[in-house]
Protein backbone atom coordinates (compact mmCIF):
# COMPACT_ATOMS: atom_id res chain seq x y z
CA UNK A 1 0.00 0.00 0.00
CA UNK A 2 1.20 3.73 -0.88
CA UNK A 3 0.01 7.05 1.03
CA UNK A 4 -2.92 8.65 -1.28
CA UNK A 5 -1.28 11.79 -2.84
CA UNK A 6 -4.87 13.33 -1.86
CA UNK A 7 -4.79 12.69 1.38
CA UNK A 8 -1.43 14.19 2.06
CA UNK A 9 -2.50 17.19 0.27
CA UNK A 10 -6.18 17.39 2.34
CA UNK A 11 -4.10 16.59 5.51
CA UNK A 12 -0.95 18.48 5.77
CA UNK A 13 -2.28 21.92 6.32
CA UNK A 14 -3.02 20.13 10.01
CA UNK A 15 0.38 18.84 10.72
CA UNK A 16 1.59 22.06 12.12
CA UNK A 17 -0.96 23.01 14.20
CA UNK A 18 -0.29 19.57 16.51
CA UNK A 19 2.96 20.71 16.53
CA UNK A 20 3.93 21.22 20.39
CA UNK A 21 6.88 23.23 21.57
CA UNK A 22 9.81 21.17 21.37
CA UNK A 23 13.78 22.13 23.33
CA UNK A 24 16.73 23.22 22.11
CA UNK A 25 19.96 21.15 21.23
CA UNK A 26 23.49 21.58 20.14
CA UNK A 27 25.78 18.92 19.01
CA UNK A 28 29.97 19.74 18.66
CA UNK A 29 32.68 17.59 18.36
CA UNK A 30 32.53 14.48 21.34
CA UNK A 31 29.55 16.16 23.55
CA UNK A 32 25.72 17.10 22.97
CA UNK A 33 23.20 18.71 24.86
CA UNK A 34 19.67 18.43 24.64
CA UNK A 35 16.91 20.28 26.55
CA UNK A 36 13.77 19.89 26.15
CA UNK A 37 10.55 21.69 26.56
CA UNK A 38 10.56 21.88 30.39
CA UNK A 39 14.17 23.31 30.29
CA UNK A 40 15.57 20.43 32.02
CA UNK A 41 18.97 19.94 29.96
CA UNK A 42 20.66 16.53 29.27
CA UNK A 43 24.51 16.73 28.26
CA UNK A 44 26.29 13.59 27.05
CA UNK A 45 29.85 13.05 26.34
CA UNK A 46 31.81 10.31 24.71
CA UNK A 47 35.08 9.05 24.07
CA UNK A 48 36.60 9.61 20.59
CA UNK A 49 34.73 8.28 17.98
CA UNK A 50 36.68 5.63 17.00
CA UNK A 51 36.23 4.41 20.94
CA UNK A 52 32.81 3.06 21.68
CA UNK A 53 33.72 2.38 25.46
CA UNK A 54 31.06 4.32 26.96
CA UNK A 55 29.45 8.10 27.43
CA UNK A 56 28.58 10.00 30.33
CA UNK A 57 25.27 12.03 30.59
CA UNK A 58 24.74 15.38 32.66
CA UNK A 59 21.47 15.94 33.79
CA UNK A 60 20.15 19.47 35.13
CA UNK A 61 16.32 20.47 35.53
CA UNK A 62 15.97 24.12 34.99
CA UNK A 63 15.63 26.54 37.60
CA UNK A 64 17.07 28.37 40.91
CA UNK A 65 18.97 25.49 43.37
CA UNK A 66 19.25 22.53 40.83
CA UNK A 67 22.14 19.93 40.90
CA UNK A 68 23.68 18.38 38.37
CA UNK A 69 23.10 14.42 38.33
CA UNK A 70 25.71 12.59 36.53
CA UNK A 71 25.82 8.75 35.29
CA UNK A 72 27.98 6.22 33.41
CA UNK A 73 27.65 4.01 30.61
CA UNK A 74 29.94 1.73 29.61
CA UNK A 75 29.82 0.02 25.60
CA UNK A 76 28.82 -3.30 25.51
CA UNK A 77 28.62 -3.71 21.58
CA UNK A 78 32.26 -5.26 21.03
CA UNK A 79 32.76 -8.87 21.20
CA UNK A 80 35.28 -8.84 24.21
CA UNK A 81 32.89 -6.68 26.59
CA UNK A 82 32.19 -7.72 29.48
CA UNK A 83 29.84 -5.68 32.70
CA UNK A 84 32.12 -4.27 35.08
CA UNK A 85 31.88 -5.34 38.71
CA UNK A 86 32.79 -1.93 39.61
CA UNK A 87 34.15 1.49 38.09
CA UNK A 88 35.95 4.19 39.22
CA UNK A 89 36.99 7.58 38.74
CA UNK A 90 40.47 8.48 37.69
CA UNK A 91 41.07 12.70 36.84
CA UNK A 92 44.39 13.89 36.12
CA UNK A 93 46.02 9.96 36.91
CA UNK A 94 44.51 10.39 40.46
CA UNK A 95 41.48 7.91 41.83
CA UNK A 96 38.34 10.25 42.52
CA UNK A 97 36.88 7.24 43.89
CA UNK A 98 34.13 4.55 43.05
CA UNK A 99 30.95 5.02 41.38
CA UNK A 100 27.66 3.63 42.44
CA UNK A 101 26.13 0.98 40.34
CA UNK A 102 22.40 2.06 39.18
CA UNK A 103 20.65 -0.96 37.17
CA UNK A 104 22.81 -1.17 33.76
CA UNK A 105 25.01 1.94 34.39
CA UNK A 106 26.70 3.56 36.98
CA UNK A 107 26.10 6.76 39.37
CA UNK A 108 28.74 9.64 40.23
CA UNK A 109 27.73 11.10 43.29
CA UNK A 110 27.62 15.45 43.47
CA UNK A 111 31.50 15.62 44.22
CA UNK A 112 32.48 13.64 41.18
CA UNK A 113 30.25 15.11 39.04
CA UNK A 114 31.33 18.51 39.53
CA UNK A 115 35.20 17.01 39.67
CA UNK A 116 34.59 16.10 36.06
CA UNK A 117 32.70 18.79 35.13
CA UNK A 118 35.59 20.86 36.04
CA UNK A 119 37.86 18.67 34.30
CA UNK A 120 36.39 18.62 30.46
CA UNK A 121 35.97 22.25 30.56
CA UNK A 122 39.56 22.88 30.61
CA UNK A 123 42.77 20.12 29.54
CA UNK A 124 41.69 17.37 32.88
CA UNK A 125 41.87 14.12 31.87
CA UNK A 126 38.76 11.98 32.83
CA UNK A 127 39.18 8.21 33.07
CA UNK A 128 36.44 5.36 34.06
CA UNK A 129 38.61 2.28 34.79
CA UNK A 130 36.99 -1.06 35.90
CA UNK A 131 35.20 -2.43 32.37
CA UNK A 132 36.47 -4.23 30.09
CA UNK A 133 39.31 -1.56 28.91
CA UNK A 134 39.30 2.11 30.00
CA UNK A 135 36.88 4.59 28.83
CA UNK A 136 38.65 7.85 28.51
CA UNK A 137 36.48 10.81 28.04
CA UNK A 138 37.27 13.21 25.63
CA UNK A 139 36.65 17.28 26.27
CA UNK A 140 36.23 18.14 23.00
CA UNK A 141 33.52 20.13 22.52
CA UNK A 142 32.52 19.72 26.06
CA UNK A 143 32.71 23.72 27.02
CA UNK A 144 30.72 25.00 24.13
CA UNK A 145 28.19 22.12 25.28
CA UNK A 146 27.85 23.38 28.81
CA UNK A 147 27.54 27.34 27.98
CA UNK A 148 24.81 25.85 25.55
CA UNK A 149 22.52 24.45 28.68
CA UNK A 150 23.96 27.21 30.69
CA UNK A 151 22.15 29.80 27.95
CA UNK A 152 19.26 28.08 28.07
CA UNK A 153 18.46 27.96 31.38
CA UNK A 154 19.71 31.64 32.02
CA UNK A 155 22.25 30.43 34.55
CA UNK A 156 25.21 32.62 32.16
CA UNK A 157 26.50 35.17 34.97
CA UNK A 158 25.00 33.58 38.00
CA UNK A 159 26.82 31.41 40.70
CA UNK A 160 25.10 28.58 39.79
CA UNK A 161 26.38 28.77 35.49
CA UNK A 162 28.50 25.80 34.98
CA UNK A 163 30.43 27.74 32.60
CA UNK A 164 30.11 31.40 32.66
CA UNK A 165 29.82 31.53 37.05
CA UNK A 166 28.95 35.94 38.06
CA UNK A 167 27.44 37.67 40.64
CA UNK A 168 23.95 37.81 39.25
CA UNK A 169 21.49 36.55 42.04
CA UNK A 170 20.48 33.13 41.42
CA UNK A 171 16.37 33.78 41.27
CA UNK A 172 17.22 35.57 37.87
CA UNK A 173 17.25 32.21 36.40
CA UNK A 174 14.44 31.13 34.25
CA UNK A 175 12.35 28.57 35.81
CA UNK A 176 11.11 25.43 34.88
CA UNK A 177 8.49 25.16 32.31
CA UNK A 178 5.77 22.59 33.43
CA UNK A 179 5.09 19.89 30.76
CA UNK A 180 2.06 19.65 28.74
CA UNK A 181 -0.69 17.73 30.36
CA UNK A 182 -2.35 15.22 28.33
CA UNK A 183 -5.41 13.29 29.53
CA UNK A 184 -5.87 9.97 27.54
CA UNK A 185 -8.83 8.57 26.26
CA UNK A 186 -10.64 5.07 26.06
CA UNK A 187 -10.42 3.55 22.76
CA UNK A 188 -12.33 0.82 21.41
CA UNK A 189 -10.92 -2.60 20.77
CA UNK A 190 -12.36 -3.34 17.26
CA UNK A 191 -10.43 -5.25 15.03
CA UNK A 192 -8.40 -2.78 11.48
CA UNK A 193 -10.06 -3.90 8.16
CA UNK A 194 -8.76 -2.99 5.03
CA UNK A 195 -10.64 -0.30 2.89
CA UNK A 196 -11.87 -1.22 -0.82
CA UNK A 197 -14.08 0.86 -3.02
CA UNK A 198 -16.01 2.75 -3.32
CA UNK A 199 -14.57 3.44 0.68
CA UNK A 200 -10.87 5.21 0.65
CA UNK A 201 -9.43 1.87 -1.57
CA UNK A 202 -6.36 0.61 -0.02
CA UNK A 203 -5.74 2.27 3.30
CA UNK A 204 -6.72 0.21 6.64
CA UNK A 205 -9.40 1.81 9.05
CA UNK A 206 -9.10 1.30 12.55
CA UNK A 207 -11.79 2.37 15.03
CA UNK A 208 -11.21 4.69 17.37
CA UNK A 209 -14.42 5.41 19.43
CA UNK A 210 -17.91 5.79 18.50
CA UNK A 211 -17.68 8.99 15.94
CA UNK A 212 -13.99 8.72 15.02
CA UNK A 213 -11.36 6.55 13.35
CA UNK A 214 -7.78 6.10 12.07
CA UNK A 215 -6.56 5.43 8.79
CA UNK A 216 -3.07 3.97 7.98
CA UNK A 217 -0.86 3.29 5.13
CA UNK A 218 2.93 2.61 4.09
CA UNK A 219 3.90 5.55 3.44
CA UNK A 220 7.49 5.11 2.39
CA UNK A 221 10.41 2.29 2.75
CA UNK A 222 14.17 3.24 2.65
CA UNK A 223 17.27 1.31 3.33
CA UNK A 224 16.16 0.71 7.00
CA UNK A 225 13.64 2.74 7.71
CA UNK A 226 10.01 2.69 6.73
CA UNK A 227 7.34 4.89 7.70
CA UNK A 228 2.99 4.59 8.23
CA UNK A 229 0.79 7.39 7.50
CA UNK A 230 -1.79 7.83 10.18
CA UNK A 231 -4.92 9.91 9.85
CA UNK A 232 -8.16 10.87 11.72
CA UNK A 233 -11.36 10.67 10.15
CA UNK A 234 -15.00 10.37 11.01
CA UNK A 235 -16.54 7.04 11.05
CA UNK A 236 -18.75 8.01 8.28
CA UNK A 237 -15.54 8.65 5.94
CA UNK A 238 -17.12 11.78 4.88
CA UNK A 239 -14.83 14.60 6.30
CA UNK A 240 -11.47 15.83 5.42
CA UNK A 241 -8.89 13.69 7.22
CA UNK A 242 -6.24 14.94 9.60
CA UNK A 243 -2.57 14.08 9.76
CA UNK A 244 -0.98 12.66 12.42
CA UNK A 245 2.59 11.62 11.43
CA UNK A 246 3.77 9.82 7.97
CA UNK A 247 6.78 8.05 9.46
CA UNK A 248 4.82 6.59 12.36
CA UNK A 249 5.90 2.78 12.83
CA UNK A 250 2.81 1.41 15.09
CA UNK A 251 -0.52 2.14 16.90
CA UNK A 252 -1.72 0.19 19.85
CA UNK A 253 -4.68 0.90 22.26
CA UNK A 254 -4.74 4.75 21.67
CA UNK A 255 -0.88 5.93 20.99
CA UNK A 256 1.15 5.98 17.85
CA UNK A 257 4.39 5.27 18.23
CA UNK A 258 7.43 6.05 15.23
CA UNK A 259 11.14 4.33 16.32
CA UNK A 260 13.39 5.14 13.44
CA UNK A 261 17.42 4.01 13.07
CA UNK A 262 20.10 7.14 12.62
CA UNK A 263 21.94 4.53 11.06
CA UNK A 264 21.67 1.02 9.93
CA UNK A 265 23.87 -1.30 12.87
CA UNK A 266 20.78 0.79 15.06
CA UNK A 267 23.31 1.93 17.85
CA UNK A 268 21.37 5.44 17.43
CA UNK A 269 17.24 6.33 16.97
CA UNK A 270 15.01 8.62 17.15
CA UNK A 271 11.58 7.94 18.64
CA UNK A 272 8.12 10.33 18.70
CA UNK A 273 5.09 9.56 20.41
CA UNK A 274 1.27 10.83 20.08
CA UNK A 275 -2.02 9.82 22.26
CA UNK A 276 -5.55 10.37 21.45
CA UNK A 277 -7.20 12.38 23.93
CA UNK A 278 -10.82 11.83 22.13
CA UNK A 279 -10.64 14.38 20.07
CA UNK A 280 -7.04 14.32 18.43
CA UNK A 281 -3.43 12.43 18.86
CA UNK A 282 -1.44 14.54 20.76
CA UNK A 283 2.30 14.45 20.51
CA UNK A 284 3.62 13.28 23.81
CA UNK A 285 7.34 12.55 23.09
CA UNK A 286 9.93 13.44 20.98
CA UNK A 287 13.65 12.19 21.23
CA UNK A 288 16.52 10.63 20.41
CA UNK A 289 19.52 7.86 21.91
CA UNK A 290 22.28 10.47 21.38
CA UNK A 291 25.28 10.28 19.06
CA UNK A 292 25.88 7.24 17.01
CA UNK A 293 29.19 5.89 18.66
CA UNK A 294 28.23 2.13 18.89
CA UNK A 295 27.90 1.94 22.73
CA UNK A 296 24.46 -0.11 22.74
CA UNK A 297 22.27 -1.58 20.13
CA UNK A 298 19.14 0.90 20.27
CA UNK A 299 20.99 3.43 21.49
CA UNK A 300 22.72 5.15 24.38
CA UNK A 301 20.61 7.44 26.27
CA UNK A 302 16.94 8.80 26.17
CA UNK A 303 17.48 12.50 25.13
CA UNK A 304 14.12 14.20 24.36
CA UNK A 305 13.28 17.40 22.85
CA UNK A 306 9.52 16.95 23.87
CA UNK A 307 8.01 15.97 27.18
CA UNK A 308 4.50 15.52 28.50
CA UNK A 309 2.26 14.08 31.33
CA UNK A 310 0.28 11.65 30.10
CA UNK A 311 -2.69 10.71 32.56
CA UNK A 312 -4.01 7.16 31.99
CA UNK A 313 -7.44 6.65 30.94
CA UNK A 314 -9.79 6.63 33.98
CA UNK A 315 -12.42 4.37 34.66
Amino acid sequence: MNCKPMLFVLATLSLSAQAAQSGKKLEHKDWEVVCDNTLTCRIAGYAKEEDPSGSILLTRAAGPGTGTMGEVTLGDTEDDSKPAEKLTLWINGKSAGDLVAADDNWRLSASQTAAVINAVKGSGKVEFKGGTKPFLLSGEGAYAVLLKADDVQGRIGTPSALTKKGNKPESSVVKAVPAPVIQAAKTLSGEPRLLTAPEIDGLTLTPLDDTHALLSALCWRAAYNEGYGYWVIDNQLKGTPVLVTISGSDYDKGEITSVQKGRGIGDCMSQESWVWDGKAFRKSYDGGTGMCRYIHAGGTWDLPTLVTDVKPVSG
